[in-house]
This record gives structure tokens, C-alpha cells and sequence, in this order.
């Protein structure tokens, strides 16, 4: 630069008067450029969560929907595939990819008006499928569409769990506003063997109660209880451990209530019961009962979590899932059972349900780690899985069945199929 203005201070004062002018405009417009975030590096394609700046809940696909056309939602951060979003580059922008489905987010009609919905379609590649991000600050940005310029957004600005994604004209508002978190337990595609899952690491000791108290009759929880590893156990009513399809539960959580480090003691009669949405977390069943916990609600939306904790003795299901919706099983361990996990066979009522297990350390006998109904369009999904004490492979990954509503479901067959019963080699690993 100094040698070019010296160069035309020789040619005549007016013209190094406009060379310095010009580097200074030059220079005005990077400026500008950085402090409005444009010339700020977008994250580097890969997969992750997104969470709105107004509500901190994460981008979804409700019900773990595989069909073109579901509408985005926001929920709780669960970290389940239909959660992750693979970014992948496309021209000048990227397209977003859900995990669960391998379907992108795209503008419904490829419309450019303002309001119109955000939802799963099949990736085409069209504009209204491509998005640009413009830095706020950190890992947060303007997801842009690249069709009509208009920002992905939740509808109202709501901070609600559920509430729909839309686009609408960019501003500050902060439910412009998503925040990129690189996604560490769910793979970018879990059929893909050349993209392994998350090591599991060490399977964890089952813990020491700390102290005991009978119930005798069912302790019900809203919002979240931490119990602080005391152990509970059934008397009375609840003092049977056998498997009688009518008992009550040990416990009874509401709607969106969170259980958290709670151990279950013998007897433990028919277990959690979840009305809808629920946490389970560090929750330890040292002899399951009729099943561990039953999962119950009609809403194909509704996420259910169980994150860490073990169960262990389930002469039958470890998990039951009566409702609708999707079960999310990580950082688990379960030894001497039945099933892993059930979705209802004989239901009165049946939904499609979806079931997705991440980091769990299984240990024999065991009879199967998932039962699903291909007949409803049940999925089960697979990563991380270690199977201790099994060395001639007799525990079933996923069995497949024909649901009804009355009478008995029939087995219909094992393993991976990549449509119901998804997961690789890589997926399964078999330890001493």
C-alpha cells in the first residue's frame, strides 16, 4: 500500500488525495462488513442441534415424523435424531438435514411470504430447501432462507414447547435467533457404518441407596423431584413384585415431570408410570417389578427420556410404551431381563411409535432389546450398544412384530431392515 501511494503522490496530488480516500472507504466497508457479523465464518458443515434464542428448546421433527410435509417444532433438548440437523453445503448456502428421516428443511411451497410453514421435505436441492446463516454472535445466527430472504422463526415468538416453525421477515427479535451445538450422541446417519457412534466408555457401577422409605400408596410427582439416590420400594398395595397387568405404579409422573436420582427397591410393583412428556434421570431399578416404567399419552410429539440409571430382574419388558410418541433410551444399563423395550402389542388403542437407543451397556441373558409393530410404522434406531456376556449372540437387537388391538401379537422377524429396524455392524459391539 505505501509503495502504490508513493507511486501516485510522484503521478500528482490529486490523484494520492483519491487513492487514500478510496483505501479509507475500503477499509469503512470491511469494518462494517465485521461488525455487522457478514464477514464472520458460518460453522463448519457436520451435524447439530439447534436452539432458539428465545425459548433455548431445540428444532424438531415432531414424533420422529418420516413423511414429507411435517411442519418444524420446537421442544425440550432431548439430543435425539429427530433433534440433529446435518449442514451440509449447497452453492452459496446450506441445506439442513434431519437425522431420524435424512429429510431437509424447506419452505412449504417454496413460498417467499412471510408466515408460510418450515417443514420435512424430500431434499430436492431447490431455494426454498437452501439456507444461509448470518453470524449474531458466538454460535448463534439467522437461519435465512435462500428463496425469499426470509428468517426461520417461531410462530408468535412463543417459548413454548411444541409451538411451530415458520419464516417471517428478519429483525432483532430473538426467535430469529439459533444457536448451533455440535451434536455428541447421535450419529449423522446411523446406517452408515463409516459413521461410527459415540464410544459409550465404561460401563458405571450400579450405585449405593441412600436410605430407604416404603410407599404405600402411589407417590405422585409434578415438575421434578430429586430424591438424592434414596431408595423406594412398594408396601402395602404396592408390595407385589410379580407380573400382574393391573397393578399400580410405585410412581406417577405428570405431564413434562422430570424423576432424577431416585434408586427402586423390591418390591417395586409396576414401577414409573408417565402420563406424557417425561425425564427419567440416574433412575435405578434393582429388581423390576411387572416393567420398569410405562410410557403413556396419545400425542405422536411427545418425547420421552430415559438418561442414565440401569434396571435390572425384569422377568418381561423393561420399558412399556402404551402411548404415542417417542422414547429416547442413553447412558443406560440393563442386565438379566426380558425386553429391552416393548411398544405395545395388543393395545385397545396402537400408534405409531419410534424408539431410539443410544450408549447402553447390555449384559445376559436377555431374551431382546427392542420390540416394535412394523405393521403401525414403529422404528427403533441404534448406536453405541455394548453387549456384555453373550458370546453366541442370543440376545435379539430388535424383534419385529404384528400389532393388533386385540388377542395376541405375532412375531414377524428379526434384525436390521434400514426401515423399521435401523442400525449397522458398527453399531453393536461384543464384549467379555
Amino acid at each position: 500500500m505505501r509503495t502504490r501511494n508513493q507511486h501516485a503522490r510522484r503521478r500528482g496530488g490529486r490523484t494520492a488525495a483519491s487513492f487514500v480516500a478510496l483505501s479509507s472507504l475500503i477499509l469503512a466497508g470491511v469494518t462494517a462488513l465485521v461488525a455487522t457479523g457478514s464477514a464472520t465464518a458460518a460453522p463448519a458443515t457436520g451435524t447439530y442441534s439447534l436452539s432458539n434464542g428465545a425459548s433455548g428448546l431445540c428444532l424438531e421433527v415432531p414424533g420422529s415424523g418420516t413423511s414429507d410435509g411435517v411442519q418444524l417444532a420446537q421442544r425440550g433438548c432431548t439430543g435425539a435424531a429427530n433433534q440433529t440437523w446435518q449442514l451440509k453445503t449447497s452453492g452459496s448456502g446450506y441445506t439442513l438435514t434431519a437425522a431420524h428421516s435424512g429429510k431437509c428443511a424447506g419452505v412449504r411451497g417454496a413460498s417467499t411470504s412471510a408466515g408460510k410453514a418450515v417443514e420435512q421435505q424430500s431434499c430436492a436441492g431447490g431455494a426454498g430447501q437452501v439456507w444461509t446463516l448470518t453470524p449474531v454472535s458466538g454460535d448463534t445466527y439467522r437461519v435465512v432462507n435462500a428463496n425469499g430472504g426470509k428468517c426461520l422463526n417461531v410462530k408468535d415468538g412463543s417459548t413454548a414447547a411444541g409451538a411451530l416453525v415458520q419464516q417471517n421477515s428478519c429483525d432483532s427479535a430473538t426467535s430469529k435467533r439459533w444457536t448451533f451445538t455440535a451434536a455428541g450422541s447421535t450419529p449423522t446417519d446411523p446406517t452408515d457404518p463409516t459413521d461410527p457412534p459415540t464410544d459409550p466408555g465404561t460401563r458405571p457401577a450400579w450405585p449405593s441407596a441412600n436410605g430407604s422409605q416404603a410407599l404405600t400408596s402411589t407417590m405422585k410427582v409434578s415438575g421434578s423431584y430429586d430424591g438424592g439416590m434414596k431408595r423406594f420400594y412398594g408396601s402395602g398395595d404396592l408390595g407385589s413384585d410379580g407380573q400382574d397387568e393391573d397393578q399400580p405404579a410405585l410412581i406417577e409422573l405428570a405431564d413434562g415431570a422430570t424423576l432424577q436420582n431416585v434408586v427402586l427397591g423390591s418390591p417395586a410393583a409396576d414401577g414409573v408410570h408417565c402420563a406424557g412428556a417425561c425425564t427419567l434421570k440416574n433412575v435405578w431399578w434393582e429388581d423390576v417389578g411387572e416393567d420398569a416404567a410405562t410410557f403413556l399419552g396419545g400425542s405422536s410429539s411427545l418425547v420421552r427420556t430415559v438418561d442414565g440409571g440401569g434396571a435390572r430382574g425384569a422377568d418381561d419388558k423393561v420399558f412399556q410404551h402404551n402411548g404415542g410418541g417417542t422414547l429416547v433410551i442413553k447412558n443406560f444399563q440393563v442386565e438379566d431381563f426380558g425386553k429391552l423395550y416393548r411398544s405395545c402389542g395388543n393395545c385397545s388403542t396402537q400408534y405409531g411409535r419410534h424408539v431410539q437407543v443410544q450408549n447402553v451397556w447390555v449384559t445376559a441373558p436377555g431374551d431382546t432389546l427392542v420390540g416394535i409393530n412394523t405393521n403401525y410404522g414403529d422404528t427403533a434406531r441404534f448406536s453405541g450398544v455394548t453387549i456384555y456376556d453373550d458370546s453366541d449372540h442370543d440376545i435379539d437387537i430388535c424383534t419385529k412384530y404384528k400389532g393388533v388391538t386385540s388377542g395376541e401379537p405375532s412375531k414377524t422377524g428379526t434384525g436390521a431392515d434400514g426401515t423399521n429396524c435401523i442400525y449397522s455392524g458398527s453399531d453393536i459391539t461384543y464384549a467379555d
